[in-house]
């Protein structure tokens, strides 16, 4: 995986209604050129001689069928968004796998671009790299991007417990599951965070789409990212992808339901902030300064997240009033490609002169995506913990929060009787889905600007 790290903001030009009152930036989520190995080729023996035992044992208890004549699997993408996350998407891509076997940089990933890499060792890189953007290191701590399984099949290896927020190549070992398909092959999920995989054991089976765990930083790694790397039923590397430079014997299809292009662009995320994000030095949090409800007199920072942005094309973004009227508009647009970037744009307490509900929203590349936010319904005021009830109580399938105004609230949790977070949703909220939660007490922790509340409800 290759190291990330920011370039510096620099302060770009608009043009817009009132420009020289809105203060706008820009930064690339860069990488850094060294590159390591994933894993060191003892940890890759360890593990293919883990499957081989494995797949032996599971055969002989009847949990494994494995099949010649199965077709080989389509997959879905193996990463996804969690419900709780503000975002649109939760990805890009670092790296692709390495199809000239040549080292070290001379590299060739299955579009015949360079979207790969080698190292001086002679390691070239075998899997999908898919980092999490926009805050990886937030999306980690709150568990916002989640590793799925890309086809059905049966969970041959798990290995768990290890340390999970490296920033340099360490050499420990990485949290990952193993997924072999009816046709033999075997999808691997690596640097996954630590305890959070499936509580399905070895030998269990998964659907496609089914939950294996949370995008981490476990083993060889500088930052969070799923790495995805798949082996045929003679543990052959696959080139999951169709492309022309795909020499591999996997090349003449695609194992994808449906690919995705070299290059995605899209937005990931349309957010508003109290200041500017700060990205820390791995492993450290990031500073998102997130916020959806500012008071009068406030500046609000808003800002998009983009994907893979290509050059010469134009992203733009609107400040919208709460009677629907535009209350400001401009462009943006880069001269290079990018796979990971924000802008951003600081609206002084001048441009917001009514109260509600206002909207910043962006259109790229034929996608619109819209953020809202309140401006002048702050108070002061502590809301009456006596005056806040949940129902129905107990409760089945759907709690509705009473007391609050629906825009002060900004998040709520839920827990079990031991303490755990098993449910959780972002922004303005006043009801919340249980009917997937076991019978039982619990606790709502629900989280405003001003003050947090708890109230205790049972799950019928």
């Amino acid at each position: 995986m290759k190291k990330l790290f920011f370039a510096s903001l620099m302060l770009w030009g608009f043009s817009g209604i009132a420009q020289n009152e809105v203060q706008s930036g820009f930064a690339e989520y860069k990488f850094n050129p060294d590159h390591v190995e994933c894993m060191t080729p003892i940890q890759r023996a360890q593990i293919m001689h883990q499957l081989k035992q494995s797949q032996a044992a599971l055969q002989q208890k009847g949990l494994l069928k494995i099949s010649s004549h199965a077709a080989a699997p389509k997959f879905i993408w193996p990463v996804k968004k969690a419900d709780s996350a503000p975002y649109e998407n939760v990805w890009s891509i670092s790296n692709y796998v390495d199809h000239d076997p040549n080292y070290p940089n001379q590299i060739k990933d299955w579009n015949c671009g360079t979207r790969t890499y080698d190292t001086d060792g002679g390691y070239n890189h075998a899997g999908i790299d898919i980092f999490t953007w926009p805050f990886g290191w937030y999306q980690f701590q709150n568990n916002q991007a989640e590793v799925i399984a890309a086809a059905d099949g049966v969970i041959v290896y798990k290995s768990d417990g290890n340390f999970d927020m490296s920033c340099s190549m360490s050499g420990g070992n990485w949290n990952a599951v193993y997924v072999q398909h009816a046709d033999g092959s075997i999808a691997w999920y690596g640097h996954m965070k630590k305890n959070s995989l499936t509580a399905k054991p070895v030998g269990a089976a998964v659907a496609a789409g089914e939950f294996l765990g949370v995008v981490g930083s476990s083993g060889n790694s500088t930052g969070p990212h799923l790495h995805f790397e798949v082996y045929n039923s003679n543990f052959d590397l696959v080139e999951t992808y169709q492309g022309p430079c795909n020499n591999f014997p996997s090349g003449n299809q695609s194992w994808w339901q449906q690919q995705k292009p070299y290059e995605d662009p899209k937005i990931n995320a349309v957010l508003t902030h109290s200041a500017v994000p700060v990205f820390n030095t791995c492993p450290a949090t990031e500073t998102t300064n997130l916020k959806n409800d500012f008071g009068n007199g406030n500046s609000v920072v808003a800002a998009i997240y983009l994907a893979d942005q290509q050059p010469s094309t134009t992203v733009q973004v609107q400040l919208v009033r709460p009677n629907n009227t535009v209350a400001y508009t401009t462009t943006a647009s880069a001269n290079v490609f990018y796979a990971a970037s924000y802008w951003y744009w600081t609206f002084t307490s001048a441009y917001f002169n009514m109260t509600g509900t206002w909207k910043f929203r962006a259109t790229y590349q034929g996608k619109t995506v819209t953020h809202e936010f309140t401006y002048g319904l702050l108070s002061s005021e502590n809301i009456e913990t006596s005056k806040v009830e949940i129902y129905p109580n107990p409760a089945k399938e759907t709690l509705t929060i009473q007391g609050i105004p629906v825009h002060k609230i900004k998040r709520v949790s839920l827990y079990d009787s031991s303490g755990k977070m098993v449910s959780e949703k972002n922004r303005t909220a006043d009801k919340m889905d249980v009917s997937g939660l076991a019978k039982g007490n619990y606790v709502m922790v629900i989280q405003t600007d001003e003050q947090t509340l708890t109230k205790k409800f049972i799950k019928e």
